[in-house]
């Protein structure tokens, strides 16, 4: 099951992914992230300590939060990331889009 959380800090977006963000998931917690869509310019920050498993439709949402964020002159940040997702987005090539912490 996965779990989506949204907290403004800071002039920040703090997120947290947990579970398994499958193809399943995806519309639920597409629907559940809109806010960032609908904000200007405030970075992201995405703790992935707990995501443990993403999908390519959860590698598209991600995108889709980096073109908005990029597109209003602020980033995201990949927080915490686990071995096991690094490794898909080292896969599909995501590690270079994305800053990490």
């Amino acid at each position: 099951m996965m779990k989506t959380s949204i907290q403004e800090q800071d002039g920040k977006f703090a997120v947290t992914l947990s579970g398994e963000l499958d193809t399943a998931a995806a519309r639920e917690t597409e629907q559940a992230l809109q806010p960032l869509l609908d904000s200007e310019g405030k970075p992201v920050i995405i703790d992935c300590a707990s995501l443990e498993y993403i999908s390519s439709s959860g590698l598209r949402i991600l995108l889709g939060i980096l073109k908005h964020c990029k597109a209003n002159g602020s980033g995201v940040v990949l927080k915490d990331v686990r071995d096991e997702i690094r490794e898909v987005l080292n896969l599909t090539g995501f590690v270079s889009l994305f800053d990490f912490e």
